[in-house]
């Protein structure tokens, strides 16, 4: 109401300059509630419908996230120019509705580069490289020729191969692009490091007139990823000798091919340079030398940095680093209390932090309670539409034995990416939900996502529990053909058991032995417990020997061969089974199970059947199985297969 002076006065420019520096605030305060004022106040003065004004507000609510607003302020325009249709279509890409995207952009009767940018760059992103050289060849049919801004969209993306690399490169030279502007080139060099051809981007550094500090980066990171870690080190420092100051980006490259090199002596020369220059303090620097002293097998020194630097200033990333690093050396616990009292802090988690904390939930003895926690603190933080947390939430349950609030999770997520797919199918084979993994797999590759290794073990797997013989095989036989994926031991391993599991020992053993590599103890583990439940002396001494060879101290071969030898009466072969035994001066692994009870955790081993805990429970068990036989002797085979 207070520019209705302007319109009485027909001072109408003056009108529309007063309202468009309004929404130029409303966007740079990022306030969805003055834009929805400010949008009421033009539909009642009209301005609603006018072309620069309903642009401009069309314009805001995509940039504040608001979709439906933003279309509904496009339809409002009466003369809608390109602009107007551009601004639409790219907020439909921005916000991941490409197919409706495509049907405007069909629909427009004017396209302009600015048009056709905007859908290659929503194909790009997406990993569609082969359309994205049909829309080229449109866009030039069209009459509309690329800029460099096109090219530099089709550079940008992460999915390209050596082979398209060079098409993108000679598609630019064809069309006269200037590829020694300082913009074009960075992004030659940043597309040929990404597919490792090193070569190329020296070329184009070579030819180009100016280069700056994100040319230097591009280069380095080209030579990292190309494999040749000690050049990007080099020139690093060639770098700093023609006067280019590093920024964060260049430090924390640099940190990750230190902590990549895994050598100690160029990591301390890098840290070194860091305190020269003042920058200790520096979160990305100091995480990333405690991560390279934790690799380095220093980690001592990460835990002597970490508390050194945690008593200047308390930063997530720097705990995340030490978290990390406690994870990676077995130390969860101490992972945990270090996130605990960043909490007391009032030191949030990053999502990554979570990630790692969540990683945790098979391994820690806590109960089920701790672990809904974090999940109610993702939620107070807001992070559960991030696509890291929620895929670890995904395996956090399905590890704890929640499987039906793993799904409810996982059917949430709304771009699920193949590592969210692993998870759900590995889960659900690992809880018995065999028939419910096998779909989900279908679903999977429904979606057009191509499985990897890890895929097809969870697949092998659920079929292993599900005991699915002929399914399992056709998998098996297919996954290099089908999907291209090679066979691993995981692969072998869960074929070999599902054979046992139908009683073909013979089909098992051969797999084992047509493996192309020498196998592990996990290949013959299965064979050799079928045989102790069937007696196979020929099958069982030929995966004893293989056993033994590789996996001397290992108690399963020798158990299973005195057992056979002892139903066939072979007494001479038994004591010499049981001499070897003794011979071999082995160390046995306790096993542990251990059961949640609202807040307090009971843990059962083999050893402390008299601890005061777990005294009653014990009992309770003898009592149960007194009396009975069967379950006396089922007791004392889980006791034996606890020694192997």
């Amino acid at each position: 109401m207070f520019v209705f002076p302007y319109r009485a006065h027909g001072f109408h420019t003056r009108s529309l300059s007063f309202y468009s520096n309004l929404i130029h605030r409303s966007l740079s305060l990022k306030s969805f509630k003055l834009a929805k004022f400010l949008h009421a106040q033009l539909i009642k003065v009209g301005f609603n419908r006018h072309t620069f004004l309903g642009n401009r507000c069309t314009d805001l609510y995509s940039n504040l996230g608001a979709l439906n607003d933003s279309l509904q302020a496009f339809d409002e325009i009466r003369d809608k120019n390109i602009v107007s249709w551009n601004i639409c279509l790219k907020a439909l890409v921005k916000h991941g509705y490409l197919d409706r995207a495509c049907l405007l952009f069909d629909k427009m009767s004017e396209r302009d580069v600015v048009s056709w940018n905007t859908v290659i760059s929503g194909y790009a992103s997406r990993g569609y490289s082969d359309y994205v050289f049909v829309l080229l060849r449109k866009m030039r049919y069209d009459g509309c020729w690329p800029d460099g801004f096109t090219y530099s969209i089709l550079m940008s993306a992460s999915s390209w191969t050596s082979f398209s690399a060079k098409q993108i490169h000679a598609s630019m030279i064809r069309n006269e692009i200037d590829v020694s502007q300082l913009i074009v080139g960075n992004s030659l060099i940043d597309m040929y490091g990404k597919v490792g051809l090193l070569d190329y981007a020296l070329s184009v550094i070579a030819a180009m007139k100016i280069i700056d500090l994100v040319s230097w980066n591009s280069l380095i990171y080209g030579c990292w990823n190309s494999g040749y870690g000690e050049l990007a080190f080099d020139q690093f420092f060639s770098m700093m000798d023609f006067g280019y100051s590093p920024d964060a980006y260049t430090l924390s490259m640099m940190a990750h091919i230190c902590n990549g090199l895994r050598d100690l002596e160029k990591g301390k020369k890098f840290f070194a340079f860091c305190i020269k220059l003042g920058l200790l303090s520096n979160a990305i620097v100091s995480s990333a030398v405690i991560y390279l002293f934790s690799k380095c097998n220093r980690f001592d020194d990460s835990i002597h940095l970490f508390t050194d630097i945690n008593t200047l200033d308390k930063n997530p990333i720097v705990s995340h680093s030490i978290i990390s690093s406690y994870c990676r050396h077995g130390f969860g616990e101490n992972a945990w209390q270090i996130f605990v009292m960043n909490l007391r802090d009032n030191v949030m988690p990053s999502e990554f932090t979570l990630s790692t904390l969540l990683s945790l939930s098979p391994t820690l003895n806590m109960s089920s309670n701790h672990w809904i926690q974090i999940h109610s603190l993702v939620f107070k933080l807001g992070m559960e539409n991030d696509s890291v947390v929620s895929t670890s939430l995904v395996e956090m349950y399905s590890n704890l034995g929640l499987i039906d609030d793993a799904k409810r999770l996982f059917e949430n997520i709304a771009v699920k990416d193949l590592i969210c797919w692993n998870i759900m199918v590995s889960g659900l084979a690992c809880n018995g939900r065999v028939t419910e993994a096998l779909e989900t797999f279908r679903v999977m590759i429904n979606t057009g996502l191509s499985p990897d290794h890890i895929t097809l073990a969870g697949v092998l797997l659920a079929c292993r529990h599900g005991g699915l013989c002929n399914e399992g095989m056709a998998i098996f036989s297919c996954m290099e053909k089908e999907f291209g994926v090679s066979r691993r031991e995981e692969h072998y391993v869960s074929m070999v058991e599902i054979m046992c599991r139908a009683g073909k020992y013979k089909t098992a053993l051969e797999i084992a032995e047509a493996i192309p590599y020498e196998p592990t103890p996990s290949i013959w583990e299965p064979i050799l417990v079928a045989c102790w439940a069937n007696f196979d002396l020929r099958i069982a001494e030929r995966a004893a020997e293989r056993m033994m060879k590789y996996e001397p101290h290992s108690a399963l071969p020798y158990l299973v061969l005195a057992r056979i030898y002892e139903r066939r009466c072979r007494w001479e072969n038994v004591i010499q089974v049981r001499k070897d035994m003794k011979r071999m001066s082995r160390k046995l692994i306790i096993g542990c199970s251990w059961i949640g009870v609202r807040n307090h955790v009971v843990d059962f081993r083999e050893d402390d059947s008299f601890v005061l805990e777990n005294k009653d429970v014990y009992s309770i068990l003898k009592f149960l199985a007194w009396g009975t036989s069967e379950v006396e002797d089922g007791l004392s085979s889980v006791y034996e297969s606890t020694h192997l």
